[in-house]
C-alpha cells in the first residue's frame, strides 16, 4: 500500500535513467531534450527582456527554474491605495492585475523581500505566442496602473 504501482516505478526509472548513447531511443531523446531546453531558454530571455523594457521594472534572466521574479516600483499613490485596501502593495498590484486582465501572479511579499521593494513571481512555461500575449497585456495593465496612481 505504501509503494508506487508498477507503472509508477517504471516511469521513475525512465526519468532517472534516460537512454544512453547507442541505445535505440537515444537520438530522439537528445533531439527532444535539446528542443525543450532551447525553448525554455528562449522564453526565459523573452520574459526578462520584456520586463526590462517596461518602465520601473528590473528582471534577471531565469536560470534553472520555471519562474521569473521581476522587481517593480510603485508610486506613493499606489502605496496609499494599497494601505487603504488593507493589502501589501505587491498584493494590491497582483489582485488588480488578476481582476482586470485574468493574469495570475504571486506577490513577492509571500516569499519575503527587502522593505520598500516589490516583486512578484510569474511563470515562463506558456508557449512563446501565449507568453508574448500575456506580456503585452501585462504591459498595457502596468501602463494604465502607473497613470492611474501617478
Amino acid at each position: 500500500m505504501l509503494c508506487l504501482t508498477t507503472l509508477g516505478q517504471n516511469a521513475v526509472d525512465c526519468v532517472a535513467r534516460p537512454p544512453q548513447k547507442g541505445e535505440p531511443s537515444y537520438e530522439l531523446f537528445m533531439k527532444e531534450k535539446t528542443q525543450v531546453l532551447a525553448s525554455l531558454k528562449q522564453r526565459a530571455e523573452l520574459v526578462a527582456d520584456s520586463f526590462n523594457q517596461m518602465k520601473g521594472f528590473k528582471c534577471n534572466v531565469v536560470q534553472g527554474a520555471m519562474y521569473a521574479f521581476p522587481q517593480f516600483e510603485l508610486s506613493p499613490k499606489a502605496l496609499e491605495a494599497a494601505k487603504k485596501a488593507g493589502q501589501e502593495p505587491d498584493v494590491f498590484y497582483a489582485f488588480r492585475l488578476l481582476e482586470e486582465t485574468g493574469i495570475c501572479i504571486v506577490a513577492g511579499s509571500g516569499f519575503g523581500q527587502r522593505p520598500g521593494t516589490y516583486h512578484f513571481r510569474t511563470t515562463i512555461l506558456p508557449q512563446p505566442e501565449l507568453l508574448k500575449e500575456m506580456l503585452d497585456i501585462l504591459k498595457q495593465f502596468h501602463d494604465k496602473f502607473t497613470k492611474q496612481y501617478s
